[in-house]
């Protein structure tokens, strides 16, 4: 069938987008699904700084590829195989699809499902098939999704049903933001009543981990950013405190609010220099978790014998550490009971044909999270 997508055909374009316009919506062929996968009409797609860092060239991906991993739609139609879906289900799409035998997947980990990965990273969908083609010549997958695009096909790994009273605009935001930033929180962090949090750059991620802390019960929760307007929303959020990194010494100003340092620190930023603020303005004894996504040639700078002497922990945060047919439902839950109003996140909708405009927003800070709608 014949789609219209957002299509990437070159990383590293010039500033402003919205001038060099490096993403093109197309007409593209999609293919009917194959053996466990599915069909379906994209309804929202947010955009997202994994897809920034693919159009700037920070996450080098194979091109030509056809964007989007943040959505949400409808099923139209299934593939051989699929039994737990039909059409008129309404989705999700999740970015890591999961084979559910790999190592990872054995131990309940499917964010770091071994062939997924391999896939994301070539283009293809977890069969290692491509499903889009531009004049016969194959289309990459991004991250097996590419949902910025009227239709996808995808593995039906990557798809988790929800329920159909839950606007697509606000639904597309749980494919990601939600569960990477609420996931760091409660999965990987295991934020605890009554403890501290700092959470070190209020994107959408950010933000989402801010209210998944607070969810989770902590008593103080600490917000840094470069810009005071995110600084702002974070506390009409529910921030106890705000501070802007570049006040002159911004550690020793955390460290005496807290008496010490925070519990736990969650840098979602995306940068080796918020990830060294996060550890350093974590206490003693406590836990430093990132969930950003650091250009891959960058390094950290920190102290080794600060993890023995302190008993320090450093550790990574993938989609959350979410198994996300358990965790999405359950976040989903939270949101309809008014405990994680992530729908205060959504700061624009756009047209297809807005996407290099809603990109030079999001690389200038001037959005939390933008949806495109079809």
């Amino acid at each position: 069938m014949k789609i219209q997508a957002a299509v990437l055909t070159e990383m590293g374009a010039s500033h402003p987008y919205a001038e060099s316009r490096p993403i093109r919506m197309e007409s593209l062929e999609l293919a009917e699904p194959g053996d466990d996968e599915v069909l379906v009409a994209v309804k929202a797609a947010g955009l997202c700084h994994s897809d920034l860092s693919v159009v700037n060239g920070d996450r080098p991906r194979p091109t030509p590829m056809a964007l989007g991993h943040e959505a949400a739609g409808i099923v139209e139609s299934v593939g051989p195989g699929v039994i737990d879906l039909k059409p008129g289900d309404h989705v999700v799409m999740v970015f890591v699809p999961s084979c559910g035998h790999c190592m990872p997947c054995a131990e309940g980990r499917p964010a770091l499902c071994e062939p997924g990965n391999a896939a994301n990273g070539v283009g293809t969908l977890i069969s290692g098939e491509r499903r889009l083609s531009r004049n016969g010549e194959a289309i990459n997958h991004h991250l097996g999704v590419s949902a910025f695009a009227d239709h996808a096909v995808v593995s039906r790994n990557s798809l988790v049903k929800v329920d159909p009273s839950l606007p697509f605009e606000h639904a597309a935001l749980f494919g990601c933001a939600v569960l990477t930033g609420v996931g760091a929180a409660v999965n990987t962090a295991q934020v605890r009543p009554g403890q501290s949090v700092a959470i070190v750059g209020l994107g959408g991620v950010g933000l989402t981990a801010l209210l998944g802390a607070i969810a989770a019960g902590a008593d103080r929760v600490v917000a840094l950013d470069m810009l005071d307007d995110k600084l702002k929303v974070a506390a009409d959020l529910g921030a106890t405190d705000t501070f802007n990194v570049g006040q002159e010494d911004v550690v020793a100003a955390v460290k005496e609010a807290t008496k010490g340092g925070v519990d736990v620190a969650i840098e979602t930023a995306g940068s080796e220099k918020a990830l060294e603020l996060a550890y350093y303005v974590t206490r003693r004894g406590g836990t430093t978790v990132t969930a950003g996504l650091a250009h891959p040639e960058k390094r950290l700078a920190i102290p080794p014998v600060s993890l023995v002497a302190e008993e320090r922990t450093l550790k990574g945060s993938y989609v959350g550490s979410c198994v996300p047919v358990r965790d999405m439902p359950r976040y989903v839950a939270l949101f309809q009971h008014g405990k994680l109003p992530v729908d205060k996140l959504l700061t624009h909708t756009l047209k297809p044909e807005q996407i290099n405009e809603g990109f030079d927003r999001l690389h200038e800070g001037k959005a939390l999270r933008q949806v495109v709608l079809f």
